[in-house]
């Protein structure tokens, strides 16, 4: 199932996950691995004004049917298929006016809901959710009340940081809540070194730097670092790309998944 477009327009080539699925498009900036983000760049060529604050989002309105054919697929095949949620979104985004209304889901916060309440109940048993936010202080507030005690294992809640700084802010929050969820986090794009990081609670960590026309550079030596953390803290490493021209020193071509 890797590698092909699904009916939200996505290429589903990202390395890490098998297939990518959207509730919502659109977004805003919130901190440095947000300057060049391919998201916006790729709305704004469909002629989209989704992005920033004050704009609404844009509902994928083929997302749960995608889906339930994942979910089919695998299950026939007997296999766990891992769906990257969302590309063109952040899941943990606080609610937002949708542009093209169906009557059925006022904002983007009861398209959340209506999928959490859906794992709820046990429709994607073959689905491995891998949902990415840079807005971790919003986990606790927004995941079913259910989920504190019993948290499904088919889901995993990934943070995205890009720098020492970045890294700080995230690890402080996510100690503060002690979430007790499958954790990862995605050092996408790495703009600047990360030295030190305590991956306690951590269940995999993916990296890799920045692409596209005005991408900022990303230092060999960073990957060499994580490299380096993830086996002290034996944390699964995966080395995702250095700009997606260059390739990968042959040291640092690591494809590590934990056990999911």
């Amino acid at each position: 199932m890797a590698n092909q477009r699904n009916k939200n327009g996505i290429n589903t080539g990202i390395a890490w996950c098998d297939v990518t699925t959207n509730l919502w498009w659109g977004c805003s900036k919130v901190h440095t691995g947000c300057k060049n983000c391919y998201a916006e760049t790729l709305s704004k060529r469909f002629g989209d004004d989704i992005w920033g604050e004050k704009n609404p989002r844009k509902q994928i309105k083929s997302a749960f049917n995608d889906l339930d054919k994942y979910q089919k697929q695998a299950e026939k095949a007997n296999v766990k298929v891992k769906v990257f949620v969302g590309s063109m979104m952040d899941i943990f985004e606080a609610p937002k006016n949708i542009q093209n209304l169906n009557g059925v889901y006022p904002n983007t916060g009861s398209l959340r809901a209506d999928l959490f309440n859906r794992i709820l109940q046990g429709k994607y048993q073959n689905i491995v959710f891998l949902f990415l936010t840079k807005r971790p202080e919003n986990i606790r507030s927004m995941i079913p009340f259910l989920w504190y005690d019993r948290f499904p294992s088919n889901v995993w809640i990934g943070v995205s940081i890009s720098d020492q700084t970045t890294a700080n802010e995230a690890i402080e929050i996510i100690n503060k809540y002690a979430f007790p969820y499958n954790m990862f986090l995605s050092i996408e794009p790495q703009v600047g070194l990360i030295d030190e990081i305590n991956l306690s609670g951590i269940n995999w960590v993916i990296q890799g730097g920045e692409s596209g026309h005005n991408k900022r550079p990303f230092n060999i030596e960073w990957a060499e670092r994580m490299k380096v953390i993830c086996e002290e803290q034996n944390t699964p490493y995966f080395f995702k790309q250095i700009d997606k021209v260059q390739p990968i020193p042959e040291h640092l071509n690591i494809k590590q998944y934990p056990e999911f």
